[in-house]
């Protein structure tokens, strides 16, 4: 089975920065591209950001300039690093790991910004 460990998440004030990481099995990180999904209460799941196997990178409008996506094949791990944070990004943030039909979720990281 396919385990993807998130670590990072936890209070911060507004303006602030956290850095999410999430490693995964060797095998799968290779072939898989990488993402980072949020899910606030009482809201859909959404992207925030993802990165390819390649290095080509997405993110959603309303992280861009302040968010980054990184990966390192070295140690099988994904970054998120987020800066100017703001109360809007408060949620659960989930790392995902996808290749061909396959899908792979963490168990999520608790963000919240708040003063």
């Amino acid at each position: 089975q396919v385990q993807l460990v998130e670590s990072g998440g936890g209070l911060v004030q507004p303006g602030g920065s956290l850095r999410l990481s999430c490693a995964a099995s060797k095998i799968v990180f290779r072939i898989s591209t990488m993402g980072w999904y949020r899910q606030a209460p009482g809201k859909q799941r959404e992207l925030v950001a993802r990165i390819s196997t390649g290095g080509t990178t997405n993110y959603a409008d309303s992280v861009k300039g302040r968010f980054t996506i990184s990966r390192d094949n070295d140690k099988s791990t994904v970054y998120l690093q987020m800066n100017s944070l703001n109360e809007e990004d408060t949620a659960v943030y989930y790392c995902d790991a996808r290749y061909g039909l396959e899908d792979y979720w963490g168990q999520g990281t608790q963000v919240t910004v708040s003063s």
